[in-house]
């Protein structure tokens, strides 16, 4: 695999994954964004987010204004957000999938692991592709990194599950309760079965998942290619 894109401008690329990362990992922690469940209650940006249907429910305001609330801080952000995604993948194509996507970030990190220990991207290569190493030498596989590449995938699974429930659960009540051992039934049945799909997909069907499976992905190639 030859990589098309310069040093410099890689390693920039790696810095905009590590940082998209880590606000996926911790948007939910600051209430940056997430839907509480236990509440039915929108965060954004630190900040409750209302329609203010509650409000016209009650009677605190009128129709009109009801109505004005739902298209500035429902309808209108929706079409800019729509409008600004579909103009950059118009322009740059999978620019989100390649410089932010959290799930591609780790695709690649597998996929240099699964390569020192098998040779190959992924399970389903059918040729072995040496490996340079910092000297520029041919590397042979190394079956050793094979436990490190099958945990790095747990681990991930792992993440990716936790970190998805706390955004539909309060995230200090939800990392209390596992670091007590006292997860709900349902909170353990979500991260017992989220870890088992995600630890999957990272060993199996990441790249299926990325062509096929996210609508994301998708949606950008689809606009690009027009």
């Amino acid at each position: 695999m030859v990589s098309l894109i310069g040093p410099d401008l890689q390693q920039r690329r790696r810095r905009w994954q590590f940082a998209f990362f880590l606000l996926f990992l911790f948007a939910p922690i600051l209430n940056l964004f997430r839907f509480d469940l236990t509440e039915t209650q929108l965060w954004v940006l630190g900040f409750r987010w209302s329609l203010g249907i509650d409000a016209l429910m009650s009677g605190q305001v009128s129709p009109t204004q009801a109505g004005i609330g739902l298209i500035l801080k429902g309808l209108l952000p929706i079409v800019v957000i729509v409008a600004t995604f579909l103009a950059v993948a118009w322009r740059y194509g999978r620019l989100y999938c390649g410089w932010l996507c959290p799930h591609f970030s780790v695709v690649e990190m597998l996929n240099q692991l699964l390569h020192r220990a098998i040779g190959k991207f992924s399970l389903w290569d059918r040729h072995v592709t040496r490996r340079r190493d910092a000297h520029g030498q041919l590397g042979d596989p190394d079956l050793r990194w094979w436990p490190v590449f099958l945990a790095a995938c747990l681990l991930m699974g792992f993440v990716w599950a936790i970190t998805l429930l706390s955004y539909l659960l309060p995230p200090a009540r939800l990392w209390q309760h596992l670091w007590q051992g006292m997860l709900t039934p349902g909170e353990a049945r979500f991260l017992v079965i989220g870890t088992a799909v995600f630890t999957t997909e990272f060993m199996l069907a990441r790249h299926l998942f990325c062509r096929f499976g996210c609508a994301v992905g998708l949606f950008q190639s689809l606009v690009w290619m027009a």
